[in-house]
């Protein structure tokens, strides 16, 4: 009976070894930056869908707003200068590092609370221009802040610091989504923009409170440096990739396999404001209750991926995804229902969540070990092609059909991903990279 105890107790020594990570002081500085990270997103997402269908801006005119964050599409462009290069003055004084996260966490602050004080029914081109900005510092903010977490932990703690970085991100898109809603409801936008920029000194406090990472040589790039980095982190990534079979497939399936769930999303706000909910009431349940369910679903998403493998992880998940936009046909036909609401989120949340993980898996997968930051940044950045570009058409059908056609349709926008799915798996191209040995 010695042996067996003796190997319980290493057992439960190593879970204990594990779980102490989370007790480490860096763990709470990477949550509190994931919550600075995450903040910016809803503000010029649904947030601001909801702010322009209160001000009476057209549907068609709704869907061409979510545009504004191909900036996150695209972050992978100017990266390398963020890596190379000092921000000037707060560069000098804090590190590479800090010195750009300040910089981009002020300039954030100050672009959120510019976009409060706008109209959007007088100035939509205005405030499509400050949307597009808060996007563009917030996708900067988020490449400083993952170069600082991988930089700052060791490699057996990158997994603790992922799974905090991504906590402190959804709350901080709950309190800008939920949060704001209701202070919206109560005290108007601009106090909601407002108490939204304050909370960026979150992320600054942070960063203030934190030590740059040592051993940071924080060098000026020369042009060589950056055509060096240019071909061992773009170049040679891509030409890896594009030596698999079905690679130009792999591509599409990338950008469709969220598309109907991108085009519903898109409208969900309109959609439930013409319905007759109250801010307070889409808080509670699309954001308040939606964000558990999200959770939730990405929960069993990984369950799934363990259970089932990967691929058909893939194609169950994202049957269901698609079908849960039937629930949004229903909710039109039901009306006013709080209940059926949440009914309906609880669906589209719960099954949105098990296809993300499938899918981030997928994604995961698809990079070779030699490059598996550089290959996740590209591809997780054309996945948001199929969220911004793709459904930003979504308000301009949304004006021509009625609600329960319009998500009729955005369910069987998701058949095209699908059934590329489908056709990568029997021939064999699904281009997941072989692992290291």
């Amino acid at each position: 009976m010695g042996e067996p105890a003796a190997a319980g107790a290493s057992r439960t020594s190593r879970w204990r070894a594990a779980l102490a990570v989370y007790g480490d002081r860096r763990m709470l500085c990477i949550l509190l930056l994931g919550f600075s990270s995450g903040l910016p997103l809803a503000l010029t997402g649904a947030t601001l869908s909801a702010w322009l269908s209160t001000a009476g801006v057209t549907k068609t005119a709704i869907g061409l707003f979510a545009l504004v964050g191909v900036p996150y599409a695209f972050k992978f462009v100017w990266s390398p200068l963020i890596d190379g290069l000092r921000v000037p003055l707060l560069g000098r004084w804090l590190g590479r590092r800090r010195g750009w996260a300040v910089a981009s966490q002020l300039a954030l602050l100050a672009a959120i609370l510019a976009l409060g004080t706008l109209d959007p029914a007088r100035q939509p081109l205005v405030v499509a221009a400050f949307a597009v900005l808060v996007a563009f510092l917030s996708a900067t903010q988020d490449i400083v802040v993952d170069a600082y977490r991988v930089e700052i932990l060791s490699a057996d703690e990158q997994g603790a610091g992922s799974a905090a970085v991504q906590v402190g991100y959804r709350i901080g898109m709950l309190v800008s989504g939920a949060g704001a809603l209701y202070i919206a409801e109560y005290f108007g936008w601009f106090a909601a923009y407002a108490v939204m920029a304050v909370l960026i000194g979150v992320g600054i406090a942070t960063i203030l409170s934190n030590p740059e990472p040592q051993g940071d040589a924080a060098q000026h790039a020369r042009p060589e440096g950056v055509a060096a980095w240019l071909k061992e982190h773009v170049v040679m990534p891509f030409g890896d990739f594009l030596r698999r079979a079905g690679w130009a497939q792999i591509l599409a399936f990338i950008v469709l396999y969220k598309f109907g769930d991108a085009v519903a999303g898109v409208m969900a706000n309109k959609f439930y404001i013409d319905t007759g909910f109250t801010l307070g009431e889409i808080a509670s349940v699309s954001k308040l209750f939606g964000f558990l369910a999200t959770l939730a679903g990405a929960a069993a998403g990984g369950v799934a991926v363990a259970r089932y493998g990967i691929l058909r992880a893939l194609m169950v998940c994202g049957v269901l995804q698609m079908l849960s936009n039937l629930m949004y046909a229903a909710q039109a036909l039901v009306g006013h229902d709080v209940a059926f609401l949440t009914l309906t989120i609880a669906s589209e949340n719960f099954t949105g969540g098990m296809g993300s993980a499938a899918f981030v898996a997928y994604i995961s997968s698809l990079c070779s070990f030699s490059f598996t930051a550089t290959q996740y940044a590209l591809f997780s950045s054309l996945a948001v092609v199929g969220r911004t570009m793709l459904a930003s058409g979504g308000g301009w059908l949304a004006e021509r059909v009625d609600w329960v056609s319009f998500f009729a349709i955005s369910a069987a926008a998701a058949l095209p991903g699908l059934l590329l799915l489908a056709w990568m798996i029997q021939r064999g191209q699904t281009g997941l990279a072989p692992k290291a040995r």
